[in-house]
Parts: C-alpha cells; structure tokens; sequence
C-alpha cells in the first residue's frame, strides 16, 4: 500500500475488510464519502489472481478513478459510451491477455450478453458493486439496471463479490444483501461521522441575500449549490456569476456536452462553483471540494448526507449549509403523492421527509441526531455545527399553538400558511375579505407575534405532528388525530426562537491549516508545479497530489527522494514520475 499508494496505515477498519475479502468472502461494505472504501477492492484486486472488475454508475467517475489508478502505476481500463470501437478493442486485448489488473464497467453494459461473455472468458479476481444503495428500491437513488447485479454470484462463482455504498439505513442494508444475492457477507459499517463537515441550518428568509452572505468567505474554492429545479438551477448560476462567482450550472437538461464541460471544469479548474440538481454528484471525487450549499430542502436524509458528504473528502474543514421553508415541504409532498409510487412507497418516502424536516427543527446538537438516523452515536455534542455555536432558546408555545390550530379549523381545513397567517395578524387582504375570514373570532388574536414567528410555529407544529400539509388540498394545513389533546390544553408545547437574522450572527469560520506568510510563494509555486504536471497529463491536479499531500511537502521540506517518500500521498510510483520535479521546487527555497 506504501509503495503503490503512498499510504502508510490503513484507516477504520480498511485492514479487516482487505483480509476477509482475501479469504473469498462476499461483503458490505458502509463507510462515509472520502473514508477509503476504494482501497477495499483495489487491493485485492492486485493481490489476487486475475483482473478486478468495479461496476460504477456513471462514466465520469470511471474515468477519474482509472486516471488516478494509472498515476499510480495500476493497468486500470473502463468500458463505457465514451470510447470508440478502436478504443473498446484495445481494452478487450489487455482483458484477454491478462494485463489489465482493473476494468470499470456501468451495470446496464454489464447486462449485455456481449459483455457476459467477453467476462467469461478471463479470470476474475474481486467484483465491486459502487453505489450499491442503486439497488434498493427504497433508496433515494434507486436505478432499475442494478436490479439485475445479482445474478453476478452465479455467473461467476467463487469470485467475492463487495457492495459498496456512503450511506444505507438497516432496511436498505438489508434489501442490498437481497437483491444482489451476497453469500453470507461479511457487513462493515463504518462510523458515519464527518467530523470536519459543519452543518449549518436555517429558515428561508431571502434565500439569494443568504447564500450570497454564506459565500462571501468562500470566494475562490470549490463548492455546489444543490437547488430543486433546472430552471432554479440555471437563474442561480447566472446570479451568481453577476456577483463575481465562478459559477456554472449542471442539470439533466443540458446537452451532454455542456454537462460534460462543466464538470471537466469543476474537477480540474480552482475555485468553481457548480450549480445543480440531484443530477450531479455521486462519484464525484473530487476532495478539495469546501462546502456543499442546499437552496431546496432534499427528499430525505439519506439524499441529504449524501449530497453533503461531497465537502471535505481531503479530511480537511468544510461546511454544509441549508435553507428550507414549508413551501418546500409541500412540493416534496405533491411531487410524491403524484408519482407513480405504490401507495407503501409514498408512506415510506413521506416519513423519511418528515424525518429531516424534524432534523432541521431541532434545537441542540445538529450531528448527534443525524448520526442516530443511520444507527451510530455520539457521545457528546459536537462543538461544530449551529447547534452547538449559536445554540437557539425555546418559548412556551401552548397558547400559540392552540390559536394556530383553531385558526386551520374555523377557516376550514383547506387553506396554506400565507392566508393562516394574514388571519391571525387581521390583515384584510383580498382572500380574507372573499371567503369572510374577518367575521372570525380568530381574526387579529395573533397580533401579538411577527408572521416570521407564525411561520415557524406553523413549520414545527408539522414536525411535532399536530398538523399536516395536504396535497389534495394543494397544501391546505389540516388537523391530525393529535390536535384535539393540544387544543384541550393537555399537553406542552415548546417552539424554537428563530433569529430574525440568524445568518448575521457570524459564527467562527473554519480553520484549515495556516500557510504561514513566509511559506506562500513556496505553497503557490508546489501548486503551479502540480498544476502544470496535471495539465500535461491531462487529469486533475489532485490526481498529481492532494493539498494535503502538498501541506505536508511544505512542513517537512524533504530534501533527498528518501524523505520524500515518507510524505502520505507520495508512492514510488510517483515518486519516480514527479520525485525531482517537486524536490527541486522545495530546493529553490
């Protein structure tokens, strides 16, 4: 691993799973963005006999994993849409002459008899199934063509097979070590703890005005704005670029050579600022990315730690920031109950939402709840997160409450917060005045509190579950079986006090390692010199050497190639390729 890799210690428990899969054990494989799972199969891919083969998902991700393998000396290949049929032909060759330690295929090629039988035909040392949470329909990325994965065992046995994924809660765990058909594996769930991610969570107020607040102290690093919709996506990329940002938008709907560009881009250029849907995203392995930005509430927390889990691959500090309002909540909600879903699948995905809206309500600590989501703990709170920097106070919310609930039940069950609210302040809006909402007794009672305020109450009574959002009703709020024991007074209620702008409340940023003054023309020049060496190889500068990589060059100033060797992220491999190109940089200060 030291020689080929330049790591040198295994991390978590890495060294237990190389050596159960070295015995021929089948596994599953759970371990958190950027924990290490790669080297789980690409080791005994090189250790066993014959040639590994990694089903991946998307091109993109094939394409840079190969590069980054072929850096280090590893015969690495892909067969995908990309390559021409002389390309195709070149990595059949190397298949059958047993020079390939390493092929890349998608799970709809692999379904192809072609390419069964083009597998068949040479041994095979480990197959690895990325992405495996593809396979579970109750998953948040589920894909049809992975459906098929299973027979895998049969076609091929005696071979282990490994799935792997960042995320999965026990009933998709469960669902993957059925549909693909493992044989007794050997599960592996790492800690899902991200402790260099800050979560940071707040209620939509001016979302533009919030984001751009949020990225001022990250002009010029790499990040991604996730919005709901390609036409949000595409007016808040062109928004950002008018404010001085590198920004570029990515959604299903562009054409696949701008798709392809734009991320070209983000994964080779300095500071781009990606703009998408859920559309972009897994496989990227791109580890400097600093912070991940949620315009839109996503459809669950899976898709949520999921999507966050892009910040921060390099270990190193960066941020997950979110806005939601309830109006998110009640297009998740339509979208649902308008889907072709069976009626099972719609309660499961509509209990998942609730389960991160109630996640974005909660008043401590933002990690400890998110990690008990997927079965993990954590001792005490996490001191990084706006839980525990800017802690929020609660209020006594029964009378509150109890007029928010008698309002939803005199204007009859049918109408969305705006019109609730306006109700409550007595303004005599249009609407109010048309269906004589004035004549109510509960017109004006709630004049005593901000809309602001009433909004919040409105979004923490749907978590608590004294009400709900109704999309047959097009979002009217409707009572639940557990308003009637709030309105009687037999219960408690306390709210969360919302910052008017909490935004503005600055919380410390967080702290990468200093480059000392002294050190920057040396930092910027081992920069250019990866810079360069990534342009002539065509790949992305951290496929040369990560930051951290290039960090500790500038601590430990190694002067012969022996010590140069000793740096993480430096293996003989690249030290031969590019050895002397840095340790003259280092020389010349």
């Amino acid at each position: 691993m030291w020689e080929v890799f330049g790591y040198r210690n295994f991390r978590g428990t890495q060294r237990a799973i190389i050596e159960s899969i070295m015995q021929g054990r089948d596994a599953l494989i759970i371990m958190p963005t950027g924990g290490g799972k790669s080297l789980c199969y690409q080791i005994p891919a090189l250790l066993r006999e014959g040639t590994g083969l990694v089903i991946s998902p998307l091109i993109a991700l094939m394409q840079d994993q190969v590069a980054a393998l072929r850096e280090v000396g590893i015969e690495a290949g892909f067969l995908n849409s990309s390559q021409t049929g002389e390309e195709q032909n070149e990595v059949r060759n190397r298949l059958r002459d047993g020079s390939m330690q390493l092929l890349y295929v998608a799970p709809e090629r692999l379904n192809t008899e072609h390419t069964r039988s083009l597998l068949r035909g040479i041994d095979l040392s480990v197959i690895a199934i990325d992405e495996a949470h593809c396979v579970s329909q109750w998953g948040h990325d589920f894909r049809q063509d992975y459906l098929s994965l299973g027979v895998m065992g049969s076609l091929f046995p005696g071979v282990p097979r490994l799935a792997l994924t960042a995320t999965a809660t026990q009933r998709t765990r469960e669902e993957i070590v059925s549909r693909l058909e493992l044989n007794d594996p050997d599960i592996s769930v790492a800690p899902f703890d991200r402790s260099n991610i800050r979560y940071l969570v707040m209620p939509k107020l001016d979302p533009r005005r919030q984001l751009q607040a949020f990225l001022q102290p990250h002009r010029g690093e790499a990040g991604i704005v996730y919005c709901m919709s390609r036409k949000k996506t595409e007016a808040t990329a062109e928004w950002l670029r008018q404010q001085g940002f590198n920004a570029l938008p990515y959604h299903a709907g562009l054409d696949a050579d701008t798709r392809r560009e734009n991320q070209r881009r983000f994964q080779a250029e300095d500071g781009v600022l990606i703009v998408a849907t859920i559309a972009f995203g897994m496989g990227i392995d791109k580890p400097d990315v600093r912070f991940v930005a949620h315009l839109d509430l996503p459809k669950s927390m899976e898709a949520y730690y999921q999507e966050t889990g892009r910040a921060g691959r390099d270990g190193e500090p960066a941020e997950a920031w979110m806005v939601y309002g309830l109006q998110d909540v009640v297009r998740l909600r339509q979208m649902l109950d308008q889907s072709d879903a069976n009626e099972e699948h719609k309660r499961f995905e509509r209990l998942k939402l609730d389960a991160l809206l109630g996640w974005c309500e909660a008043t401590g600590c933002r990690r400890r709840p998110l990690l008990e989501y997927f079965g993990d703990e954590l001792g005490d709170d996490c001191g990084n997160c706006d839980g525990c920097l800017a802690p929020v106070s609660t209020w006594d919310g029964l009378e509150a409450a109890q007029k928010l609930l008698s309002a939803v039940y005199r204007t009859g069950q049918r109408f969305g917060a705006a019109h609730l609210v306006d109700v409550l302040l007595g303004k005599l809006t249009d609407k109010v005045q048309q269906h004589g909402h004035d004549a109510l007794s509960v017109f004006g009672i709630g004049d005593g509190l901000a809309a602001q305020t009433w909004r919040s109450v409105i979004r923490q009574l749907i978590v608590m579950g004294y009400l709900r959002a109704d999309a047959e009703r097009y979002g009217g709020l409707v009572l639940t079986s557990s308003s009637r024991e709030l309105l009687r007074g037999e219960t408690q209620v306390r709210f969360r006090e919302e910052h008017k702008r909490r935004e503005k409340a600055r919380l410390p940023e967080p702290q990468a390692a200093e480059i000392r003054d002294e050190d920057l023309e040396l930092w910027e020049a081992l920069r250019s010199c990866r810079g360069e060496l990534a342009d002539e190889h065509g790949v992305p500068p951290y496929v040369i050497f990560h930051d951290r990589t290039l960090r500790e060059m500038l601590l430990l100033r190694p002067n012969n190639e022996s010590e140069l060797l000793g740096i993480n992220g430096v293996g003989q491999t690249k030290l031969d390729r590019y050895g002397q190109l840095f340790l003259d940089v280092l020389r010349a200060f």
